[in-house]
């Protein structure tokens, strides 16, 4: 594409007194049309020649894998290939979909060398995506011309859930400072079934003493117990019906893959076996329970882009499912929704499968719109009816927590931003104790 350059178009402009002296000379006025036709040939013959300048080398920098609703970091490299300084504008088409910081740029490239330009992009869904390309603008010789072309420097990238979460667990955790994040660690020590090694006693509980050490040391020693690894921790996730309903804007399934994945990257930093079962009116996938990064790598690639689907889970179905392909003791995560008895009732039946077997959780994401409701003051009738409909909702909600508490089953229910800190910490509990 060829675009007119303000000099062009100033010198177009110039015509204009031409034709006014050609009113005192006569005949002046005879050189407009050549001029305007000289400019005009000179404009396309150095656009189309300068389209075939090669003065640009580009290259796009990003993780291949980008974290959905967070901002990633984007980087343009431009290289000079000419021994002139040149200046460009440049735009780097983004993903469809995502949002970005400014991604259109005016620079000067000093002659054969480099600068780099930076952008964040923020993807809003999780799936595939691409890069289209990047867009430039140079002037050709004379100045009367900027030459647009697009370079093919296409990309795919996938949008996965929030991974970036992982890294920032993984340096809290390194500096001791897991709190930060929510989670909470339990006070007690030792209660791991695997001796380790002998310490000194250092406010430590009673039980933990070693007695025949300490009369052989003449103080008191403990027993210190390393937590066992190897374990099983399996992710049931529900992605039908109940998922498709949003929170905050986002569906609670994206919420539920966010707190899943931070689960399952700290199980595998514990040592323990991690496996995934999405199920919805059918089992969609199962991937039993191994260890190390390259099964948490192949579950990000399952999930990375499933969705909701608007059908009634099977709940039986696929507890009966993991029932008949895992007998190992394991924790068994399920994330679903249960809004009222009757509801927590079906889910804790089907869940009998595997109750005497395994320990069990059910996750459910909570509505802080909810809490606002029930707290609002009541200023017309629309707002009692909403505080009212938000009591009801509230108490049926509680009713079936206290159902699937009652059939031995654990209970998570928590906003969005609290979801992840207490599922991790939920588990740290469950190492510590030895319970599964």
């Amino acid at each position: 594409m060829i675009v007119p350059t303000r000099l062009f178009w100033w010198l177009v402009a110039a015509g204009i007194p031409m034709a006014a002296i050609g009113i005192v000379v006569p005949g002046f006025e005879r050189i407009l049309v050549p001029w305007n036709i000289a400019l005009f040939v000179l404009l396309i013959v150095t656009g189309l020649v300068a389209r075939g300048w090669n003065i640009l080398r580009i290259e796009r920098q990003t993780n291949s894998i980008l974290s959905v609703r967070v901002p990633n970091v984007v980087t343009l490299k431009l290289e000079n290939l000419t021994d002139t300084d040149l200046y460009v504008r440049v735009r780097d088409e983004a993903p469809a979909g995502c949002t970005t910081t400014k991604n259109d740029f005016e620079v000067r490239i000093p002659a054969a060398r480099e600068v780099e330009l930076k952008y964040t992009v923020t993807p809003e869904e999780r799936g595939s995506q691409e890069f289209p390309g990047t867009w430039v603008r140079y002037k050709a010789s004379l100045g009367l011309a900027w030459v647009q072309k697009k370079y093919d420097n296409a990309e795919r990238a996938a949008v996965y859930p929030n991974i970036r979460a992982l890294s920032e667990f993984d340096l809290l955790r390194q500096k001791g400072r897991l709190s930060l994040m929510g989670v909470r660690r339990s006070r007690a020590k030792g209660l791991g079934q695997e001796f380790e090694s002998l310490r000194d006693y250092n406010d430590d509980d009673f039980r933990l003493i070693d007695w025949k050490s300490t009369a052989r040391r003449g103080k008191l020693v403990v027993k210190n117990f390393e937590q066992e690894r190897n374990q099983a921790v399996i992710v049931c996730l529900d992605v039908g019906r109940h998922m498709l309903a949003e929170v905050e804007g986002r569906k609670k399934l994206d919420y539920a893959l966010d707190a899943a994945l931070l689960l399952l990257h700290t199980a595998e930093k514990m040592g323990d076996q991690v496996g995934l079962l999405l199920f919805s009116d059918v089992v969609v996938r199962f991937i039993p329970p191994k260890r190390g990064r390259s099964q948490v790598a192949t579950i990000l690639d399952t999930v990375h882009a499933i969705h909701a689907e608007p059908v009634q889970p099977s709940y039986e179905g696929a507890f009966a499912y993991l029932a008949s392909r895992w007998k190992r003791r394991s924790l068994i995560v399920v994330f679903t929704d249960a809004e009222n008895e009757s509801q927590a009732a079906e889910l804790s039946s089907s869940l009998m499968y595997l109750n005497r077997r395994h320990l069990l959780m059910v996750v459910r994401v909570a509505d802080p719109r909810l809490r606002e409701l029930l707290e609002q003051d009541i200023r017309n009738p629309d707002d009692l009816f909403l505080r009212a409909s938000a009591r009801w909702y509230f108490n049926d909600r509680r009713l079936a927590d206290r159902k699937l508490v009652a059939a031995g089953i654990g209970s998570i229910e928590a906003e969005p931003s609290d979801l992840s800190a207490a599922l991790v910490s939920s588990y740290l509990r469950v190492k510590e104790l030895s319970l599964i």
